[in-house]
């Protein structure tokens, strides 16, 4: 028989009738498959952990499409095997494949219908679509109807992971962080040393990313499952989705954590993380002499321990030191609550203004000097306190404009002609503490640059906000972008 003429087989089913079937050529062969109409697309969720459901193992999982569970295997008395003769369900998705497949007659189904679903597991962008995020304006439809834009999707609080969602959706609006992450071949060169664990976080980031700006989602919301599951086990457990951490920790130690995953040194643009958020200073440091009079009497001040100390100091962000709050009532018998202009933090970096700081035995006296801005700066407004017995908040409210925020006022003058005037920054996102040191929740606010909207996203509520709502908030760490033009 030759290959072009269709061989038959004979099919006997219970009720004994005779069918005619095409023999597989190869597993490209496309099979019409009479169990489609099954797939239930409105419980289809890949945010979550590939495991088996049953046997909790992650190797060769399958998705099954008509109730969105997953389960191990494909052949005869495997778990999946198991469940489409038990449950009447057919289609499943090999996830780590892409292929599909129906049980239990086994074989591969191929339909360009099922594209979609392929889609939402893993979304790809071309370059050109990349270059399209920053001018599309146009609203996308999940499966239900609800409507939402791209990059601005809600992140599920699992329990108590809100500092981690904040600076996740901060991070989401840094441009050149998104288009980097947004292309898996930018980072699929990366070589690890074996058995090393940390580009899990390079690759759960970059698919987040990716589903947080997928433009055909089946549902207008993310959970950051697997990434925080990434987060947990490289920060030996230091950060928790069951437990409440500070966000700046978490952002120092994440921005590092990606800067070392992608193979970072200490060069200015070793890696997309120093290239985005590298900055330089100055720091000057001078010892001071002794409080206690006795001791202060037989110090020699001229010697060289007490001379001015430079060191040249990258950073990762700015940390502005906010007023202590009033002790007293006012004639109103109230509190007042005490503001502050965002320069006034800011000349902490001009060169001159000296802060003290004291360690067990000694009292130093330092200043601060930007001598190259980076291309995002993040400030973090320092609101907590700690003493021996609590954690104490500061609720000044900092006044800080959104647009056009000249970071040249705070430079020497030959540092500011180096920058050629561009020293111009935006806010893009900010992030809010609000309660109690201790039981408080975090919000942010991003900028979606083509439609120039506010929204204020705290877990999965998105709300579009007016940007001078955004100065009156408790401010507690935000991100600038420098302006191009």
């Amino acid at each position: 028989m030759s290959n072009g003429d269709t061989m038959k087989r004979k099919l006997s089913g219970e009720n004994g009738i005779e069918a005619t079937e095409p023999a597989i050529k190869s597993s490209k062969t496309h099979i019409q498959c009479p169990y489609l109409d099954t797939i239930n697309r409105h419980v289809l969720d890949f945010d979550f952990e590939k495991l088996c459901s049953v046997s909790l193992t992650r190797i060769n999982v399958y998705a099954c499409l008509v109730c969105g569970k997953y389960f191990q295997g494909r052949g005869t008395n495997t778990h999946a095997y198991t469940h489409s003769v038990a449950e009447g369900h057919h289609v499943f998705l090999n996830l780590h494949t892409l292929k599909f497949y129906c049980l239990p007659d086994n074989y591969e189904v191929i339909d360009s219908s099922l594209n979609d679903i392929k889609y939402v597991l893993n979304p790809i962008f071309t370059p050109d679509q990349i270059k399209q995020l920053d001018q599309n304006i146009k609203m996308s439809r999940a499966i239900d109807g609800t409507m939402y834009m791209p990059g601005i999707v809600g992140l599920n609080n699992i329990k108590a992971n809100d500092y981690c969602n904040v600076i996740l959706q901060c991070l989401a609006q840094v441009r050149p962080l998104r288009n980097y992450f947004l292309r898996e071949e930018n980072y699929a060169d990366v070589k690890r040393p074996p058995g090393d664990s940390s580009f899990l976080l390079v690759q759960r980031f970059g698919e987040l990313l990716r589903k947080l700006w997928n433009p055909r989602a089946f549902k207008a919301h993310v959970s950051p499952h697997e990434m925080l599951q990434a987060v947990v086990l490289w920060s030996k457990k230091r950060f928790q989705f069951i437990k409440q951490s500070d966000p700046i920790d978490f952002l120092s130690w994440f921005l590092n954590s990606l800067h070392m995953a992608l193979n970072g040194t200490k060069k200015p643009n070793s890696s997309i993380i120093y290239k985005s958020f590298l900055g330089h200073m100055r720091i000057y440091t001078r010892k001071l002499p002794p409080p206690d009079a006795d001791e202060a009497a037989n110090v020699d001040l001229n010697s060289e321990e007490y001379n001015e100390m430079i060191t040249e100091s990258p950073f990762l962000y700015l940390t502005c030191d906010l007023p202590p709050t009033p002790l007293f009532t006012d004639e109103f018998r109230e509190n007042i609550i005490p503001q502050v202009n965002l320069y006034q933090l800011l000349s902490k970096f001009n060169g001159q203004a000296s802060k003290e700081y004291k360690t067990y035995k000694e009292n130093f006296l330092k200043r601060f000097e930007i001598t190259q801005l980076p291309p995002y700066l993040i400030l973090y407004i320092k609101r907590f306190t700690k003493n021996t017995f609590f954690v104490e908040k500061n609720p000044t409210v900092v006044n800080f404009p959104v647009k056009n925020v000249d970071f040249g006022d705070i430079l020497t003058p030959e540092i500011k002609a180096k920058h050629n005037g561009k020293t111009i920054y935006e806010l893009v996102g900010n992030i809010v503490h609000d309660g109690t040191p201790e039981k408080g929740t975090y919000r942010a606010h991003v900028l979606h640059t083509p439609t120039q909207q506010w929204y204020e996203m705290q877990d999965l509520h998105v709300t579009s906000i007016l940007p001078q709502m955004i100065t009156l908030t408790e401010a507690y760490i935000q991100v600038y972008e420098l302006k191009q033009d």
